[in-house]
């Protein structure tokens, strides 16, 4: 399924957004092995799209009806109302549930037998892991844009793009420490805290 119809990037010479109501600007970003990739994401619909001349399209989408949390910009973590393709093909989603532990916000992807880990390394930042491999670092605060970093050297095929795009796109990249979650915990119990 294509969202894309609607979008256009931004035109500064007649002050257009470009931007269809709920869906984030789809201006593209240039990736530094793919060129122009487009990230769109309509966080009222639950959908994101991936697309780029050099890369696979991409899709995520909740299912309708689904409840939804407003900290996700796909608008869930629930794995069962989550659908992904690449390429038109479905693939194995399974996000953590995204409790205390930056690792319980990693999100995990299985495509033609290669296993992807987006997964949070630093409060704004994640690492793409494929088959256990860090092959790139990806930031998005949850609006749709996305910015890509390679490792050098790295062996980074144009669906790792797709994939590591829309993860960033879908749950956000980043997380805060486990110890830095406690004492928030802990100075919301304290009487006259926060």
């Amino acid at each position: 399924m294509t969202h894309a119809t609607g979008g256009k990037p931004a035109d500064p010479e007649d002050g257009a957004t470009g931007e269809d109501e709920g869906e984030a600007p789809a201006g593209p970003v240039r990736d530094d092995l793919f060129g122009e990739i487009t990230v769109l994401l309509n966080d009222e619909e639950g959908w994101v799209e991936v697309l780029g001349d050099a890369v696979p399209p991409a899709v995520l989408e909740r299912a309708a009806g689904a409840k939804t949390d407003a900290h996700v910009p796909i608008g869930t973590r629930k794995g069962a109302d989550l659908t992904m393709t690449v390429d038109g093909d479905a693939v194995r989603l399974v996000p953590g549930k995204g409790k205390l532990s930056r690792r319980s916000y990693a999100v995990d992807v299985t495509r033609d037998g290669v296993a992807y880990r987006l997964v949070p390394d630093s409060l704004d930042g994640s690492r793409l892991l494929k088959d256990g491999k860090h092959i790139g670092d990806f930031s998005s605060g949850g609006d749709g844009r996305v910015l890509a970093e390679w490792k050098e050297g790295a062996d980074v095929s144009p669906a790792d793009a797709s994939v590591g795009y829309a993860l960033a796109a879908a749950f956000g990249t980043g997380g805060q420490p486990m110890w830095m979650m406690a004492i928030e915990a802990a100075s919301e119990l304290i009487p006259g805290g926060r």
